[in-house]
C-alpha cells in the first residue's frame, strides 16, 4: 500500500474593514482560491484561519497568532495564503516570519505570487525578501540613531530617562546641579586620589550621596559615570 505524500496545509485569509467593503478579495473568495490550489496540488487543507477586519500593520492578530503557534508546533507542513500581503504589509515582519518558517522547517506558499518555499525558485525569492528586510531594519536603525543624535545636540528629550547629571524640563535636557556635583566629585576621586570603583562607591555612601533610586551607588554605576566623563572629554578634544 502506497503511503500518502499529501502535505498538511494551513490556510490563512485576512481582510481589513475597508477591503471588506471595497475589494474583491473577500474572505469567501480567498477560501475558494486556497481550496482550488490544494486540490490542484493534492495537498491536505487541514484548516483555514481567518482574521476579519484586521490590519496588516503588525502581527498582533488573533488568527496570525494561531498560525505562528502551528508553525512553532510543526503541526503543518505548509502555510498557504492567496497573496503575501495577507500575512503582512511590512517587509520587516515578513522577514521575521520567513526566519521562523525556516527554523521550524515549515514552507510558505502564496497562490498569486506562485511562491512555494519548498522549491529552489521559491527559496531564492525568500532569500531576496530576507535581504530587503535586513536592509530595512538597518536603515530604520540608522535613521533612528541620526534623529536621536540631532535631538541630543539640540538639547531636546530623546529618551524616557535622562542621563545621569541631566534632567528634562519642558521637553529639554538641562544640567542637574546636584548630580553634576556628584560627577565632579567622582572625577576628582579618580584623577586626584586614584580610588578604585569600590572605594569611590564606599566614599559616596559615607557622605550620604545616593543614586536616583535612593540607594548607594554600585561599582557598575560609578564605572558608567567615569565612562561618561571620558566620552565628554573626547568630544571636547575633537
Amino acid at each position: 500500500m502506497t503511503q500518502s505524500t499529501a502535505r498538511r496545509v494551513l490556510g490563512y485569509i485576512r481582510v481589513s474593514t475597508e477591503e471588506q467593503a471595497n475589494s474583491g478579495l473577500s474572505l469567501e473568495s480567498q477560501r475558494q482560491k486556497l481550496q482550488q490550489y490544494c486540490d490542484l496540488h493534492d495537498h491536505d487543507l487541514v484548516d483555514i484561519v481567518e482574521d476579519a477586519g484586521e490590519s496588516a500593520k503588525n502581527l498582533n492578530r488573533p488568527g496570525m497568532k494561531q498560525v505562528i503557534k502551528a508553525i512553532d508546533n510543526k503541526s503543518v507542513d505548509v502555510v498557504l495564503v492567496v497573496k503575501l500581503d495577507r500575512l503582512t504589509r511590512s517587509t520587516r515582519d515578513l522577514g521575521d516570519l520567513l526566519d521562523r518558517f525556516g527554523r521550524r522547517g515549515v514552507d510558505l506558499a502564496a497562490v498569486s505570487e506562485s511562491l512555494d518555499t519548498s522549491t529552489a525558485a521559491g527559496r531564492m525569492v525568500v532569500n531576496m525578501i530576507g535581504v530587503v528586510a535586513q536592509w530595512e531594519r538597518e536603515a530604520i536603525g540608522e535613521r533612528t540613531s541620526a534623529a536621536l543624535q540631532a535631538k541630543r545636540q539640540r538639547g531636546e528629550r530623546y529618551s524616557g530617562r535622562s542621563p545621569y547629571g541631566w534632567q528634562y524640563v519642558d521637553g529639554r535636557m538641562i544640567e542637574n546641579n546636584d548630580e553634576q556635583q556628584t560627577i565632579c566629585l567622582v572625577e576628582s576621586m579618580v584623577s586626584n586620589e586614584k580610588l578604585s570603583l569600590r572605594a569611590i562607591s564606599s566614599r559616596l555612601a559615607d557622605r550620604g550621596i545616593i543614586n536616583r533610586s535612593g540607594k548607594p551607588f554600585a561599582a557598575s554605576s560609578i564605572k558608567r559615570i567615569i565612562e561618561s566623563i571620558e566620552t565628554q572629554r573626547q568630544k571636547v578634544a575633537a
